[in-house]
């Protein structure tokens, strides 16, 4: 075998387009002129969020946050003095991760720019789901302690 030619043939050269020099003037910081600090993404993230979400939906995410607050404290508290009654542990810590999904799922059929996925869900409906599903999560876990 011919060994492979590896310089480009003269039919095979494009022509380089010139180079175009940029109009505007450079400036010397070392950041693009449209970035934004992390700070400034969170702040504006932040206000749209209390400016466009309806209260229920605030409600709701509050809620969750207090479910999550309440599930690192367990398991903190877990950590740190022990687990002595294991299945009181694992009953509290089921009853609230559980929780926050029953609350997450509501969260999503009640939030109206949802409206179009859940049309045939009523709010109340939603709601009466996630009250049955709540009281069945907590039977569960009750009975789980002995």
């Amino acid at each position: 075998m011919p060994p492979k030619n590896r310089h480009p043939t003269s039919a095979s050269v494009q022509p380089s387009a010139p180079k175009s020099t940029p109009s505007a003037p450079t400036t010397t910081s070392s950041k693009p002129l449209n970035a934004n600090t992390a700070q400034d993404i969170v702040q504006n993230v932040w206000d749209k969020y209390v400016q466009r979400t309806p209260q229920r939906v605030k409600l709701l995410d509050t809620f969750m946050a207090f479910l999550v607050a309440v599930g690192a404290l367990q398991f903190v508290y877990c950590v740190i003095v022990g687990n002595f009654p294991f299945n009181a542990f694992l009953s509290g810590f089921s009853a609230t991760v559980g929780q926050f999904v029953l609350t997450a799922s509501l969260r999503i059929q009640t939030n109206p720019e949802n409206k179009a996925e859940f049309e045939s869900i009523s709010n109340e409906r939603a709601f009466a789901d996630f009250i049955f599903g709540s009281l069945l999560l907590h039977f569960f876990c009750v009975n789980f302690i002995n």
